[in-house]
């Protein structure tokens, strides 16, 4: 009895092995998969001009995002822009409605902990906004004063690591995204805003409104692309795409379209 029992035991163990190097033989890598699926999906926050926002059309256009259609078609795949809760951007990378987040994404020590990051390919600075007849012209002069910020954005991390600027404030509003924030700066709900210097420039340069930035940075930064922790394939293989861009002059033509000139960091 004990002979047929262990001969099962033996039986069912081989079909195990044999089972699990079958499972792993026919994995199929992320970027293989991605190519059987047929196309590439970006996470964004469609708010964040002018790396990813919608135009008048409604149409979600940006620096970040004909970067993305050209990685995508350099892939042989057709590119989808999905604009997500910025609050819930990792989440939703981990279930799998996005392949990447890709919209002004900054590089932090915690984010690479969780996830599989390019390098960097734009230098920010977390700045602070303010209204022209303020009377601010430093990080000091929000003392007592209400400063706005862009929930679950590298901007609150960035208040959140300086004590000195979050201890002076009187209050924090955090705000779904930047546009929002800079909208109630306009009419007085809060005296200042923390936010990325390139979306700061950008947004300022094109509504006209009266806000100055602030020449005191709160942080430097970088930013990056975020794909899922396992799949570093992927990240690897739309970097080597955004190095050949880099090289054949695509980025420089897309930089210049944006931003009047080449100030990618791609290397």
């Amino acid at each position: 009895m004990k002979k047929i029992i262990f001969a099962v035991l033996m039986a069912a163990s081989l079909l195990c092995v044999t089972g699990c190097k079958k499972n792993e033989k026919s994995k199929v890598d992320p970027v293989t998969a991605l190519k059987n699926r047929g196309f590439f999906v970006l996470g964004l926050d469609d708010s964040f001009p002018p790396l990813g926002f919608r135009n008048d059309d409604n149409e979600i256009v940006g620096y970040d995002i004909d970067l993305a259609k050209e990685v995508a078609k350099r892939l042989g795949v057709e590119f989808r822009a999905q604009p997500i809760d910025w609050d819930a951007k990792e989440m939703e990378l981990e279930i799998g409605k996005i392949d990447c987040i890709w919209n002004g994404f900054t590089i932090t020590e915690d984010r690479k902990k969780a996830l599989s990051f390019t390098e960097a390919y734009l230098n920010n600075d977390q700045v602070l906004v303010v209204r022209n007849d303020s009377g601010i012209n430093s990080l000091s002069g929000m003392e007592g004063k209400v400063v706005g910020l862009q929930i679950g954005s590298s901007a609150q991390e960035a208040v959140d690591d300086n004590a000195v600027f979050a201890s002076s404030v009187s209050n924090m509003i955090m705000f779904k995204d930047n546009i929002t924030a800079l909208n109630d700066l306009g009419i007085g709900g809060v005296d200042g805003v923390i936010m990325d210097s390139v979306v700061a420039n950008y947004s300022i340069a094109q509504t006209k409104k009266p806000f100055k930035v602030i020449d005191e940075s709160l942080a430097n930064e970088g930013y990056g692309i975020g794909f899922r922790k396992n799949e570093p394939e992927l990240r690897d293989a739309v970097w080597k795409i955004l190095k050949e861009m880099q090289a054949d002059g695509t980025v420089a033509a897309i930089s210049t379209k944006w931003f009047g000139r080449d100030i990618s960091t791609i290397k």
